[in-house]
């Protein structure tokens, strides 16, 4: 090791990593060396390093490998994201104590005897931040209010990542599929597969793999995207070839 370069083992070490981690983190292309001796042992130069502390800070606050990934190869500044955590984490404590009183009242309606309102689930969706203002009645017209009660549990139980992983991750990669469908890369493409695939993973996450809530978040996209993005310039229909095109793709990969 010289002074400008690290050792896969002492770097691991320093890092409270094992080397089979940072081998992991090279062959998924996370954290790889810039350098390699003539014997082919990696060497981690500094920005290697730099590299590894941002995907140790962002770790820390339970994002996953993907969505770091995302984030670091966008060029989102980690300390951007650092402060745009925190001032989260605190929107959060307030907006969860929200939470917790509306799923109370859900919780005391069903003890009682009575089902919830449609509208009580709904303001709790609206409070994990799942649902931005405006869309209540998309999601009401695709999801009954079992499935809207199960959408709100699993937004608030993704916390704080939440956030990345709506506002960062999931925009970055319908971005990164428009970018392969435009240049003609055909649905089949391992790259599509792979950017569906991690699309359908962060829906099971958020719907608890129950596909008919996917299927209906999916439907109240289409037909207002507006209401569910957030972006007053969407309209509806404008993502039908994409959304095609990622069905292609989902085909393709279940044959």
């Amino acid at each position: 090791m010289t002074a400008s370069t690290w050792k896969v083992g002492p770097l691991a070490e320093t890092g409270g990593l094992t080397v089979r981690t940072l081998h992991h983190w090279d062959s998924i292309g996370l954290l790889s060396p810039s350098r390699r001796t003539p014997a082919g042992h990696r060497e981690y130069t500094e920005d290697d390093v730099a590299r590894l502390y941002q995907i140790l800070a962002l770790r820390g606050l339970g994002l996953g490998l993907d969505t770091i990934a995302v984030c670091l190869d966008a060029g989102v500044d980690p300390t951007r994201i650092l402060r745009d955590h925190r001032a989260s984490v605190e929107a959060h404590i307030a907006a969860l104590t929200v939470l917790r009183d509306r799923l109370a009242r859900i919780e005391r309606e069903v003890a009682d005897g009575g089902a919830p309102t449609t509208d009580a689930v709904l303001a709790a969706v609206r409070a994990t931040g799942v649902a931005g203002p405006g869309a209540d009645e998309a999601v009401r017209r695709h999801l009954d209010d079992d499935q809207l009660r199960a959408l709100g549990v699993h937004g608030a139980a993704a916390g704080p990542a939440a956030h990345y992983l709506l506002e960062v991750e999931w925009p970055e990669l319908y971005r990164r599929a428009e970018e392969l469908r435009t240049s003609g890369a055909p649905p089949a493409d391992p790259r599509v597969r792979a950017l569906a695939a991690r699309m359908d993973e962060l829906s099971a996450l958020f719907g608890g793999g129950d596909t008919a809530i996917a299927s209906g978040v999916r439907a109240a996209w289409r037909e207002d995207p507006a209401a569910l993005s957030g972006d007053a310039s969407a309209r509806p229909g404008q993502w039908d070839g994409l959304t095609a095109y990622l069905d292609a793709a989902r085909e393709g990969a279940g044959q």
